[in-house]
């Protein structure tokens, strides 16, 4: 893993096998109220965020597609009035990567 922290790291193209559960939990560690979805086949990185109205939930899913873009990376996002839920993974693994952990925590740093 690097040593910069995740939200000052870039995706990068991903093959092979998803992460394993010991470095998931790792990295789990590093983007407080994420959770990791394990009912999917590699796993799943999500969080739902809650807003006080509409405006506020739209203006962060285009932050959200600002830094997906950006990254080169795209979340599962559903959205409704007051909440906006994402959720991460790889295709191209399979599962969950370092890519939806950086992405997780650019999303944090929003909020900062």
């Amino acid at each position: 893993m690097h040593a910069l922290p995740l939200a000052e790291q870039h995706c990068e193209h991903r093959s092979g096998a998803p992460l394993s559960l010991t470095d998931m939990q790792l990295l789990l560690t590093q983007v407080p109220g994420w959770a990791i979805d394990a009912s999917a086949p590699g796993g799943v990185l999500q969080q739902t965020f809650d807003f006080t109205n509409f405006h506020q939930t739209m203006a962060f899913v285009n932050a959200v597609a600002w830094i997906a873009h950006s990254q080169d990376h795209h979340p599962e996002i559903s959205v409704s009035y007051q909440h906006c839920t994402l959720r991460w993974s790889t295709h191209s693994v399979g599962g969950l990567s370092l890519n939806d952990f950086i992405c997780a925590a650019r999303v944090d740093a929003l909020s900062r």
